[in-house]
């Protein structure tokens, strides 16, 4: 295991190597042009490179330096605890190469250190995200909260370090422009964003070395039971390798079309929900080294990721988000985001057994309760008919029909790679009009179709 005073230490060789560097390229290169006054406008512009470069570097050594002591702290106190296994040592590249088998689940206490790590870039309203995440953490040391901060804006910046020591604020590094096709120019935010996710998941896994990880994003709001609800959930993705990801949000989660009364209820999906999610560092293992350039959401929804697993999803939302303006444009806020239910009340999910959502137990019950409820035709749902009948089944057989249905029952109606939102084998589950209705494809389903998308 790498202590942190060695990488500290390797930090600061590395500084000094490369600026040893960057002087003798300077004073080595050649003359490249004649002209006196060009060869000092190439000189002036060679040294205002190396001094940002040298900003750069000095950059990256403070925050390694600032926070070896704390984490050293930290770590000692977990691990007298008993708490966190020690980590295994960090290779050079810091990740695994990834395989066609699910990877192996970790052996790490189901009680281990989960960090909040929050996305942050120029929203100064990172506050409300962080008073929430603040007044519910039930133990710093359990849920420490990483603010990693894209961006540069120093207003927002401002407001994570008025946090003082309650919040750890790094900051990434590169805040150049990225090189797009000519196509993509109007989406270089969404290229800004996949490099700060992979900056900021390999500081938390290879520089901090935790084992998990709950990732938020600046413009979010958490429930009451928030921690509560991934503390519980955490043994349960230890344990079933046909899960990747734990998250807190419910696609289809708008007031009128949950049921609020049972907050407690949780589902299976085949579609990444994002927004507010918790992964194991096994799974960085296999992502990072090939974490796309841009759009790093639908990349997860994609079959080559996803690999067949699922992730667990709340009936009711864990988190809100208030973010309307970013680089989305508020694409699917006024329509969707802003009508999302925010769970109230605080549910004992530690206390609860969770075991039924493990594949085989999961799939004994979910799906004779699908198939087993009585068939409804939109129609027939859109006029009330047959309240005697309770939770029925609206069947689907396309992509159109489906997108059909859904449009005219209130149900997000896209696709990713041919999987709808909240879905677990093609069966969305949501209320209409007050009763459960499952959407659902024939019996005989036999997985995605990725062109539907």
């Amino acid at each position: 295991m790498l202590k942190k005073s060695s990488l500290v230490l390797w930090g600061v060789v590395l500084f000094v190597a490369w600026n040893a560097l960057l002087l003798f390229f300077l004073w080595t290169r050649p003359p490249a042009f004649d002209d006196h006054s060009h060869l000092t406008e190439e000189v002036i512009r060679l040294a205002q490179d190396a001094e940002l470069e040298l900003e750069h570097q000095k950059d990256l050594l403070r925050q390694i330096h600032r926070y070896s002591t704390l984490w050293s702290k930290k770590r000692k106190k977990v691990e007298e605890a008993g708490r966190l296994p020690p980590p295994a040592a960090a290779s050079n590249t810091g990740a695994l190469p990834a395989t066609e088998a699910v990877p192996p689940r970790s052996r790490a206490s189901p009680d281990a250190v989960l960090p909040v790590v929050v996305i942050a870039c120029d929203r100064s309203t990172v506050r409300r995200c962080l008073d929430k995440l603040l007044h519910y953490r039930p133990s710093r040391e359990r849920f420490p909260i990483i603010v990693s901060q894209d961006c540069g804006h120093e207003e927002t910046a401002r407001v994570i370090a008025s946090y003082g020591e309650a919040v750890m604020h790094i900051k990434q590094p590169d805040l150049s422009d990225i090189p797009v096709p000519t196509d993509h120019r109007k989406f270089q935010g969404y290229y800004k964003i996949a490099r700060h996710y992979r900056w900021a998941l390999s500081q938390v896994f290879r520089t901090f070395q935790y084992r998990a990880a709950i990732v938020v994003e600046d413009d979010l709001e958490v429930a009451p039971d928030f921690f509560e609800y991934f503390q519980a959930a955490f043994p349960l993705l230890l344990a079933d390798p046909s899960l990747w990801c734990v998250s807190a949000w419910n696609d289809n989660g708008k007031e009128q079309m949950v049921e609020a009364g049972r907050a407690e209820l949780l589902y299976r999906t085949d579609f990444f929900p994002g927004l507010g999610w918790l992964l194991l560092s096994e799974l960085w293992d296999e992502l990072e080294p090939k974490w796309p350039r841009a759009f790093w959401d639908d990349w997860m929804r994609q079959p080559e990721q996803r690999r067949s697993r699922s992730c667990i999803r709340p009936e009711v939302s864990r988190t809100m988000t208030f973010g309307r303006k970013g680089v989305s444009h508020g694409q699917f806020f006024d329509q969707y985001l802003k009508f999302i239910k925010l769970n109230d009340r605080f549910v004992p999910f530690t206390q609860l057994d969770l075991s039924y959502l493990k594949k085989e137990e999961y799939e004994r019950s979910f799906l004779p309760a699908v198939y087993g409820a009585p068939e409804l035709r939109v129609e027939e749902l859109q006029g009330n008919q047959r309240r005697d009948l309770g939770t029925v089944r609206v069947q689907y057989s396309s992509r159109d029909s489906f997108k059909a249905f859904a449009k005219a029952l209130g149900v997000m109606d896209d696709l990713k790679s041919g999987v709808p939102r909240a879905g677990y084998r093609g069966i969305v589950s949501f209320l209409y009009r007050g009763r459960r209705v499952y959407l659902a494809p024939p019996s005989d389903w036999t997985g995605y179709d990725p062109s539907w998308s």
